[in-house]
């Protein structure tokens, strides 16, 4: 007489990255905890960019009124109508002065310098406000506003023994902290900073870090 068929004997058991699976585990696929995650899986992480609506807009709005004024302009013209007064006046300043009159080098300079505004606003991304965080997801991006990670690093740094007031200047590229010590050795204090604030900026995924500045001093004597 047959033994009955134990259905847990058909079991099979995966191999696994972290080692034997426990017993009764089953096909249970099991992954290593300590295992770092990748920093950046999402792909490269980049600046946002600013839509620059106000100066489009205003752009836009003077060159259509300038094209419709002359486009209406030069119809009038061609129906037998006397030219506008400010294109005649226009062409006779263009035909009289010469290159090097004062209003000639003005309006030049002044419209070079709009032109080169407006190609600055076209390649610069802008919301410098904005640092981007660690891409860990494809099509998911995140940014951290520089007051908020100041404020989150200045809060770390008040805690540290022997600051009595400190500042946080958060910049793209750099972190810059400012403390006031009463008590403990500068050094000391300065380690401590070193250490709790670098800990405080690796926390916040950024996806460049910045550098990271401390200064400590003793309050002024009143």
């Amino acid at each position: 007489m047959s033994e009955p068929h134990d259905p847990q004997d058909d079991t099979r058991r995966l191999p696994t990255t972290g080692g034997e699976p426990p017993e009764g585990s089953g096909d249970v696929l099991t992954a290593d905890p300590e295992a770092p995650e990748p920093e950046h899986s999402g792909g490269r992480a980049s600046r946002f960019r600013s839509g620059r609506r106000v100066p489009a807009v205003l752009t836009s709005l003077v060159l259509l009124g300038a094209s419709g004024l002359l486009l209406y302009d030069i119809a009038s013209v061609r129906a037998g109508r006397p030219a506008m007064w400010w294109r005649r006046t226009f062409a006779d300043e263009l035909a009289s002065r010469h290159l090097d009159d004062v209003w000639v080098l003005t309006g030049s300079a002044v419209a070079a310098a709009l032109g080169l505004w407006l190609l600055f606003l076209a390649l610069t991304p802008g919301l410098r406000s904005l640092l981007p965080m660690s891409r860990r997801h494809a099509g998911v991006r995140a940014a951290l506003d520089r007051d908020a990670a100041a404020l989150v690093l200045r809060d770390r740094a008040v805690e540290v023994a022997g600051v009595q007031s400190v500042r946080v200047r958060m910049r793209r590229r750099r972190a810059k902290v400012s403390a006031v010590s009463h008590f403990r050795e500068l050094d000391e204090v300065r380690d401590d900073l070193d250490t709790v604030v670098g800990a405080g900026i690796r926390e916040l995924g950024l996806a460049r870090p910045p550098r990271l500045s401390v200064h400590v001093r003793r309050p002024k004597k009143g």
